[in-house]
């Protein structure tokens, strides 16, 4: 993402944005970017935005090169990254073994293909808790939007889930917002399959899955369940509790699903320890 040249470009020895062009902080629950002052103004349009030229064929009028940071900008503030995440990118993600170092350059490999091949496959991270799936995905969306320009939507799946429940109860259509998970290019959910996944749970993964899947939409997720079709085809789960040890991702989100998932995404598995019990500090 800082190989990424902005018009005019920021200043690499800027102790704020680090080079980078903008700054990251948090409004409420979600992380927000604001361009970094060490940018100097336009030369081409001084500022304005737009920029009017001359040539053969008449007068034509346009927006100048120097927008691009400020739409990139607006991109990040609209997928919605948490803010206690935002920060959140390749650089400062933690090799801590050689299973996090693969994971990582999984991902890597998938922008690759996006940018190379305009590939229209998702990805989606599999691990035990701590592994640094969300920290990965939030990297991956980082680089396609500052690095590709592209439009995407984060969403952490029990947040949809008491999002919708809450608008059902205030007598709310959340027509608008399903329309913006199915519909925007690029859809990120994390930790996909948790939950009770009752039936009308279940029913909001073949929605959005469906959705995206007949429209062509990438879908990037992470999850904590393994790769796999449900091992009972045809049958629903009746247990709620959550077992990481036997449970698939295919019996979380049901066998339809799955198959469409299978079809829609490259699997990339993340093992190793769990990050968060190597920072827990320890009293003396």
């Amino acid at each position: 993402m800082r190989n990424t040249v902005f018009e005019p470009p920021a200043d690499p020895k800027c102790k704020s944005c680090h080079g980078y062009g903008f700054n990251l902080i948090a409004r409420g629950e979600f992380s927000s970017a604001q361009k970094c002052s060490c940018i100097p103004l336009c030369p081409l349009c001084r500022g304005k935005g737009t920029r009017t030229i001359q040539n053969e064929s008449g007068v034509r009028t346009g927006r100048c090169r120097c927008q691009k940071l400020p739409d990139r900008i607006q991109y990040f503030n609209n997928a919605c990254l948490p803010a206690a995440q935002g920060q959140n990118s390749f650089e400062t993600f933690k090799h801590v073994n050689k299973g996090a170092t693969l994971a990582a350059r999984s991902c890597a490999a998938w922008i690759q293909k996006y940018t190379t091949e305009k590939e229209n496959k998702g990805l989606i991270l599999s691990g035990d808790v701590g592994r640094g799936k969300t920290h990965l995905l939030i990297a991956i969306i980082r680089s396609l939007i500052f690095g590709q320009g592209a439009r995407v939507r984060f969403i952490e799946f029990s947040r949809l889930l008491s999002t919708l429940r809450d608008g059902y109860s205030r007598g709310e259509s959340n027509q608008k917002l399903m329309h913006e998970l199915i519909n925007v290019p690029i859809l990120a959910i994390d930790e996909l399959g948790k939950g009770r996944l009752t039936g009308w749970e279940r029913t909001v993964i073949d929605d959005i899955v469906s959705g995206r899947y007949n429209s062509n939409g990438i879908l990037l997720a992470t999850t904590n369940y393994k790769w796999g079709s449900p091992q009972t085809k045809g049958v629903e789960l009746t247990n709620l509790a959550e077992n990481f040890d036997t449970q698939t991702l295919g019996d979380r989100v049901g066998e339809r699903v799955f198959s469409r998932l299978q079809e829609m995404c490259y699997f990339a598995p993340i093992q190793g320890v769990d990050f968060r019990s190597n920072r827990s500090a320890r009293l003396i």
